[in-house]
């Protein structure tokens, strides 16, 4: 009895002693840790999310946001994302303040996630190396600035670096090319300059490299081909040059390749035969200076969904081995020097959705075999050398087609009934530089979700017909540069429906309306951001109710017959940046209103009948004389001084 008694005792210290102990380690932090964490918190200074608030006295391990180990008690992970999501709510917090380097105190340190707070300020710890510990560091949207300190490169055991989203600056250290272990490597949308250094092919590990939207010059890495485990690649939005390497077609995992917007230059060079790059699904190389033919080899890549190559000096034929490509949805070649026939391979690409086309040489007939693109919901072959003549039926039969681009397609006579009755509601659609003549059809008003409509320079004759006040979500409407006549007041009944109106870019220049111009800023005109009724026939007085649009950015009444004293309530359009008034009959005196015009960057009131003194004062003194001259009754700066 006297020994179970013993052994019970002992067994009853051990887990006291084990307790105690456990608490201890928990409950007493670190103190270089402890005096990390209390810099850290010191230098924010705003935290609208209130977890700092919570972090007082010494038992560091019980803060929100940071975990330690167990057996050690140091801190091992802080976690203070600026995006809060739980099963109740979601929630962006923000912290304002500066980033203590005293951070780097904190040397068992494996996850450090300050992303996303928005406000933190400062710099990169210059002694960040020392948390050779870290696997994941997260500082992405920020307003952190300098450079990226040269110590980075000793973090070895490094996983995830995200530091994208910030105002970082200066050349990308070729230190970072030391972290073997990294996976993910995201600096997008920053101000890095210098090129990007050649030790980056070291990291053969990484699967994820961001670099876009920075300011990044000279080559792609000739070796970039060694990241073989890479699947997703981002440089687009810089300044690189020179060649696409060849080895990009050692990318055997690559799925996501971004190279657009630099200066790249040279022909495609991959894939160069049918097993490589078998998963890549999203490509865009637009926007460079890449020349030569599309290589006929892109019909290898089978996995390709989305395809940009717009707006570089590609030439040459389509190769018909794109039609291989079954997987894809979305195709832009616009803005190249592409010719001959649209491949009648194409017919076989049943989920394409979006083809793009336009800004090239390509020549008519399309092939009847489009017909077979179900799915097909965007077409864009404006400006080509189609010579339609008219718009083939099957293409108006199309079940999927909203939004069809055909200006300058050589298309002839009036404007084609079969649009009338197509199997899919028409969003967009524009005719514009081609041979329409006729008037605008009654039925055009049927077209009730048609967004946006241009129709411009054309031949087009009569007056709009009073149906396209049935336009309830209208939003662009060009018309300029035909010989349409009368009143122009149903155009400003369009969108009635929405209580600001629907309507946000407008141009009738160049026409011969004569009316209309009283029901300007009349009912839901909020929208508007642009209106262009220059070069017309139009008389009588400007409304008060143009002050009611609240939008506006470009007002152009130019070269019309418009008269009597020019409306205070212009002065209202607080967004207004380009007021052209010139070549009309107004009278009296510039009302001392237009100082109130601060964006106003573009002002023109010249040939007109104006006088007195032009009001003193920005932004009417900033202008040069010719926004004032031909109105002989005029004086003041930037004229000559006004007679006492």
């Amino acid at each position: 009895m006297g020994r179970k008694m013993l052994w019970l005792l002992l067994v009853l210290t051990i887990l006291t002693t084990a307790s105690g102990g456990k608490r201890s380690i928990v409950e007493e932090c670190d103190p270089g840790d402890l005096e990390g964490l209390t810099s850290f918190k010191g230098g924010i200074h705003g935290d609208n999310s209130g977890r700092l608030a919570k972090w007082v006295g010494s038992s560091c391990c019980k803060w929100e946001g940071v975990s330690c180990n167990n057996a050690t008690g140091r801190v091992t992970e802080i976690h203070l994302p600026g995006f809060i999501s739980t099963d109740d709510f979601v929630f962006q917090s923000q912290m304002d303040g500066v980033l203590s380097p005293s951070i780097t105190l904190l040397t068992s340190l494996q996850v450090l996630d300050l992303g996303g707070l928005i406000g933190l300020s400062g710099r990169i710890p210059p002694l960040i190396g020392h948390l050779q510990n870290l696997r994941k560091l997260y500082l992405y949207g920020n307003k952190l600035r300098g450079p990226v300190p040269e110590g980075i490169g000793k973090l070895l055991k490094l996983e995830e670096l995200h530091l994208h989203e910030n105002k970082l600056s200066g050349f990308l250290p070729s230190s970072l090319g030391s972290l073997k272990n990294l996976n993910a490597l995201i600096l997008h949308s920053n101000t890095f300059t210098g090129s990007i250094p050649d030790s980056f092919t070291n990291l053969t590990n990484l699967m994820h490299l961001d670099l876009h939207s920075n300011s990044l010059a000279g080559h792609i890495p000739e070796n970039i081909g060694e990241l073989q485990l890479l699947k997703e690649l981002d440089l687009s939005e810089n300044f690189l040059s020179g060649r696409i390497p060849a080895s990009v077609n050692n990318l055997t995992c690559i799925s996501v390749m971004y190279l657009d917007s630099n200066l790249l230059e040279g022909e495609i060079p991959f894939p160069s035969n049918f097993s490589q790059m078998p998963s890549l699904g999203f490509l865009r190389l637009q926007n460079n200076h890449l020349d030569g033919r599309i290589p006929p080899n892109f019909g290898y890549l089978v996995s390709l969904q989305r395809v940009s190559l717009a707006n570089n000096k590609l030439e040459g034929a389509i190769p018909p081995t794109l039609g291989n490509l079954e997987a894809l949805t979305e195709l832009y070649l616009s803005g190249n020097q592409l010719s001959g026939l649209v491949p009648k391979s194409f017919g076989q690409l049943s989920r394409l959705i979006l083809f793009s086309i336009s800004q090239n040489l390509i020549q008519g007939p399309l092939p009847d075999e489009m017909s077979a693109l179900q799915n097909l919901q965007t077409l864009d072959l404006s400006f080509n050398l189609l010579n339609l003549t008219s718009i083939p039926a099957w293409l108006a039969e199309l079940p999927s087609l909203s939004r069809l681009y055909l200006a300058d397609c050589g298309i002839t006579g009036q404007i084609p009934d079969l649009l009338r009755s197509s199997p899919s509601p028409i969003q967009e659609l524009d005719l514009a530089v081609n041979h329409l003549t006729g008037g605008i059809p009654t039925w055009i008003g049927s077209l009730t979700q048609l967004y946006s409509l241009n129709l411009s320079r054309n031949y087009l004759i009569s007056s709009i017909p009073d149906s396209v006040a049935k336009f309830q979500e209208l939003g662009v409407l060009d018309l300029h540069s035909n010989n349409l006549t009368g009143s122009l007041d149903q155009v400003f009944k369009i969108g009635n429906s929405f209580p600001d109106g629907s309507l946000k870019y407008i141009d009738l220049s160049d026409n011969n309306f004569t009316s209309g111009i009283e029901q300007i800023g009349v009912g839901p005109q909020q929208r508007i951001e642009h209106l262009n009724l220059s070069h017309n026939l139009l008389e009588g007085q400007l409304p008060i109710s143009v002050g009611e649009l609240k939008a506006i950015h470009s007002l152009d009444l130019s070269y019309n017959k418009l008269g009597f004293s020019l409306v205070e309530t212009i002065a209202n359009l607080s967004l207004l940046e380009t007021l052209k008034l010139q070549k009309n009959h107004f009278t009296g005196k510039i009302p001392a209103g237009f100082l109130k015009l601060k964006n106003l960057k573009d002002l023109d009131l010249s040939d007109n009948l104006l006088e007195g003194e032009i009001p003193a004062g920005k932004p009417l003194t900033d202008f040069p004389q010719d926004s004032f001259t031909g109105n002989k009754g005029l004086c003041g700066k930037p004229l000559s001084p006004c007679k006492s």
